[in-house]
């Protein structure tokens, strides 16, 4: 885990769960926030959100899996590591089917734990560096003139530059200076390059953001 510290929140109501949890993440150079339950959570301020949550499943107010629930109905997609000590099968896939990365039966290895919270992490890293190239893709998208966006998105769907000039009513001469344009302004290398680039950003508007 290199780069700034990850934030790990662990929610559970048990005082002695929550500093065994701050004691042993810790020792792995993670910054620890203790949370007694979902409102504890919810009405504290902070800078910017955790990496990942160690969340029990049974808490005053909201349960765990209410939580997740409402996390991923406001597109929040913070990884979750699920722990408990009343845990069943059904409750463990209906966790892992809403995306948790782990849901540990309590009393658990210490190593178990790391080991999902170091997935969460990692997890969480990659999506937010998705998340920038993404942005910086959309920057580049917005700085093509009009005509340059309607030659890029019939590039994307397999038109010629015959075809393009014929349907924009502009010469083939015209057509590959735009193109030219397009590619260095999205800074693809090739054809090829800029289509999947296109696809990247089609991509996006269809995934949900996470906090």
């Amino acid at each position: 885990m290199s780069g700034e510290r990850a934030i790990v929140a662990v929610i559970d109501d048990d005082q002695r769960v929550r500093e065994a949890l701050h004691g042993l993440l810790e020792t792995v150079a993670l910054d620890v926030e203790l949370f007694v339950s979902v409102e504890d959570f919810l009405g504290a301020s902070r800078s910017r959100a955790p990496d990942c949550i160690v969340l029990d499943v049974r808490l005053p107010g909201p349960s765990g899996l209410d939580f997740q629930a409402q996390l991923s109905k406001a597109n929040v997609h913070t990884p979750i590591v699920f722990i408990t000590g009343h845990g069943d099968i059904p409750m463990s896939v209906r966790a892992m089917k809403a995306g948790a990365i782990e849901f540990l039966t309590k009393p658990f290895r210490d190593q178990e734990l790391l080991d999902a919270v170091r997935s969460g992490i990692e997890r969480a890293r990659a999506r937010r560096a998705e998340q920038q190239v993404v942005a910086q893709l959309q920057q580049r998208f917005a700085s093509l003139t009009t005509r340059e966006r309607e030659i890029v998105a019939l590039l994307a769907v397999g038109r010629s530059n015959k075809q393009i000039a014929g349907q924009m009513d502009i010469s083939e001469v015209t057509t590959r200076v735009h193109r030219r344009q397009a590619m260095q302004k999205m800074g693809a290398r090739s054809l090829a390059d800029l289509v999947r680039l296109v696809d990247k950003l089609a991509l996006s508007q269809t995934k949900t953001p996470s906090v």
